[in-house]
């Protein structure tokens, strides 16, 4: 099984800013020289290969910058991965560093088991980073980890399909993408002339990427969690909006019903077998969608409504709060978020940077570079607004609550109303518990 087209989807404009932290290990400032680090420390994580191969390089770099210091990696089927850290966390026997989604990075950081990175970064750390990314490590207004990278999520499509539907004003820049309305008119078009067995398009909601259902709330302006994060706030106009516009994607077969948020066969794969015409699909597809494919394809933006909106996908690196290495693992984490470091690993896994240097000048993917604006551009429309409640301590029992309720809006004929309620009332014992 390819991990980049399957395991990982399970998983899955700023200014620019004076790097106060220059050196190329420990911590420095300008004029000083940096301060080797010594010791051992253990790393877990998943990847794909080019993740792998990233993450060795960077810790050949760090180890050879840190004479006398060693970082074990470990790596481990994504299946696996939090089934171990788990067991390792309760076991008191946890790496000192591990790698964890966004959306999962609450609810290590709110039960205590992650190193409060306050007293060890340096002032002014946080300005290297885009506020969204800031944003989506923090828990009660604590750094507990650093945004290593992100990814979102654009549209994907089959250039000849859509040519053939008489779609060819393909948006180019952000400020052009399809408004919902525009998006209804492109969907009703390839409606209309594909075959009944092929569809417009597909959602990559399913699994624990249900959170990227949260991509048509936040275009509507809409929240799931009030400002405090601890009430639900999607009874709303925008919430309403979002359930509506998306059931309508089943009921007007514009996506196949195996397209639900709870089923085992991923947006992407339709896509790849030309059963839809467009799919949503992060830019860690690139490598292997530019070496498999056998189409003509492009990409553009998602669409937009109030505003534009997108998924904050991607994974922070976070020290455990048992680690016997508190400045070694503060220092690694420092240096794998380190201009070089983050533009290397970026660049071949086809991922993006949450640097806000970086997001100014733009990074270039090893595969279909031509692509690397498009993504980098659609992430800018994640507010940091939006990523602090999908790192929210809860959010792992929202999931829960997001895949029950929108698999029966979806498939299962309930109403809206009755969705939006179920939401708000998951949403609200989640938050208690």
């Amino acid at each position: 099984m390819d991990i980049s087209r399957r395991n990982f989807f399970v998983a899955a404009g700023a200014v620019s800013i004076p790097l106060l932290l220059a050196g190329c290990a420990g911590f420095s400032t300008a004029g000083t020289k940096p301060t080797p680090r010594k010791g051992t420390l253990t790393f877990t994580t998943w990847g794909t290969d080019s993740e792998l191969a990233g993450f060795k390089t960077a810790i050949a770099r760090f180890e050879k910058a840190n004479p006398g210091s060693t970082v074990t990696l470990n790596a481990v089927p994504y299946e696996q991965m939090f089934t171990n850290i788990d067991a390792q966390l309760q076991a008191g026997n946890a790496p000192d560093i591990f790698r964890v989604p966004y959306y999962t990075f609450g609810s290590y950081a709110g039960r205590s088991q992650l190193l409060d990175l306050t007293a060890t970064l340096p002032s002014g750390f946080s300005d290297r980073f885009t506020p969204q990314a800031w944003r989506a490590v923090q828990n009660a207004d604590k750094p507990f980890g650093v945004p290593h990278h992100t990814d979102t999520s654009v549209i994907l499509y089959n250039k000849a399909l859509l040519a053939s539907a008489g779609v060819t004003a393909i948006p180019t820049t952000l400020e052009k993408a399809w408004t919902w309305k525009e998006f209804e008119g492109v969907s009703e078009k390839l409606r209309a002339s594909l075959p009944d067995d092929k569809f417009p398009f597909a959602y990559n909601w399913q699994g624990n990427g249900v959170t990227r259902w949260l991509s048509w709330l936040f275009q509507a302006d809409g929240r799931f969690l009030a400002k405090d994060l601890t009430s639900p706030a999607i009874d709303s106009k925008a919430g309403r909006a979002a359930v509506d516009f998306t059931k309508s994607f089943f009921d007007k077969k514009w996506v196949p019903q195996n397209d639900s948020v709870k089923s085992t066969t991923y947006a992407s794969d339709i896509w790849y077998s030309q059963t839809a015409a467009m799919t949503w699909g992060g830019a860690f597809l690139l490598p292997d969608a530019a070496s498999t494919l056998d189409f003509e394809w492009g990409a553009t933006f998602a669409p937009r409504n109030v505003r534009g909106g997108s998924d904050f996908g991607g994974n922070a690196l976070v020290a455990t709060a048992g680690t016997k290495q508190p400045e070694l693992a503060t220092a690694f984490l420092d240096f794998m978020t380190q201009e070089k470091s983050m533009r290397d690993f970026c660049e071949a896994a086809s991922l993006l940077p949450t640097r806000a240097d970086l997001v100014e000048s733009g990074i270039t993917f090893a595969q279909r570079p031509e692509l690397s604006p498009v993504f980098i551009g659609q992430a800018s429309t994640v507010q940091a607004a939006d990523s602090g409640q999908v790192a929210s301590p809860s959010m792992s029992k929202i999931i829960t609550v997001l895949k029950d309720q929108l698999e029966q809006a979806f498939i299962g004929g309930q109403s809206t109303d009755a969705t939006i309620k179920g939401l708000s009332d998951g949403i609200a014992a989640a938050t208690a518990s």
